[in-house]
């Protein structure tokens, strides 16, 4: 090989490799300006919040999302921007986003502290409700402790209500918070009992209407959505207790402030506009007092 070509080559393999940190630490905002595409990840099988519906998706994380393209449409000056529809798994949703396999997670998960090491969080845009679904022909001392009471009350007074949850199986959607919830419970009660993870609320509610399963923790108004399909699922009930209240929100980049700030520019303007309200309606049965109270104090000035 002689020097001239030698001394060409490293210089080109050394451009090469000088290139690559400033591809892989392209903001969120530049990735869509050079492509022209704003990628949605979302939770298929999520229904109200994210549907896969062939290969695009509905839903109201869904529409929430579009908002934000077109607020990228007039930030960015891309009035053809395309918007794609990326599914991911439970497990999947801070990794597509991470690494760029997603721009956004629209389907709203719950921050947690150890979550932000890694990614970050937009304004919240719901607040999620931690419910179970069970059997209309559960056990009374299940029914019992499950809704905070003595598992058997009257002359058995004594018994505690993890002896009513003991020796139950229970089912929850896997790598969710809802999971590590439950066996922390399971832990500081003392509960002995099962549990068995899914990959989403269909299967869940599968579990409990097949007798494979007592009960099934997840989102209430997910649970609710199952409820209201009918068929094998007319055998179930949502107890009324909220175990947990947390604000859900969309997953965006870590450090990409520029990105989550036009994020939350669009979700304010929805909020203040009334169609954050108009959404919630359409997908999620109507808003009440306590909800629009929390709106004004989501929605950033």
């Amino acid at each position: 090989m002689n020097a001239p070509f030698a001394k060409t080559t490293r210089l080109l393999f050394a451009l090469v490799f000088t290139a690559l940190p400033i591809v892989a630490s392209a903001n969120t905002l530049e990735r869509v300006r050079t492509s022209n595409t704003f990628t949605l990840g979302y939770v298929p099988d999520l229904a109200p919040f994210s549907v896969q519906q062939g290969d695009k998706a509905s839903g109201y994380g869904i529409d929430l999302c579009l908002k934000i393209a077109d607020k990228l449409k007039t930030e960015l000056n891309l009035p053809n921007l395309q918007v794609r529809y990326q599914p991911v798994t439970v497990s999947e949703e801070t990794s597509a986003v991470k690494l760029g396999t997603v721009d956004i997670l629209c389907t709203p998960t719950p921050p947690t502290l150890e979550r932000r090491k890694t990614i970050s969080y937009s304004i919240p845009v719901y607040t999620a409700g931690l419910s179970v679904l069970v059997r209309k022909d559960a056990a009374e001392p299940l029914l019992n402790a499950l809704n905070g009471k003595e598992a058997n009350p009257g002359p058995t007074w004594r018994a505690t209500i993890n002896r009513g949850l003991s020796n139950q199986t229970y089912a929850t959607i896997e790598g969710g918070v809802t999971e590590d919830w439950i066996r922390e419970r399971m832990r500081m009660l003392g509960v002995i009992a099962s549990l068995v993870t899914v990959a989403n609320t269909d299967e869940g509610a599968k579990l409990v209407a097949a007798r494979k399963a007592d009960a099934f923790f997840a989102e209430r108004m997910l649970l609710k959505n199952q409820v209201a399909k009918g068929d094998a699922n007319n055998d179930l009930m949502v107890l009324d207790r909220i175990f947990e209240y947390t604000p859900v929100a969309m997953i965006v980049e870590r450090g990409d402030e520029d990105f989550r700030l036009l994020v939350d520019m669009a979700l304010s303007e929805a909020y203040h506009s009334g169609a954050i309200e108009q959404e919630y309606d359409k997908y999620l049965g109507g808003i009440n007092e306590t909800m629009k109270k929390l709106f004004r104090a989501y929605a950033l000035p």
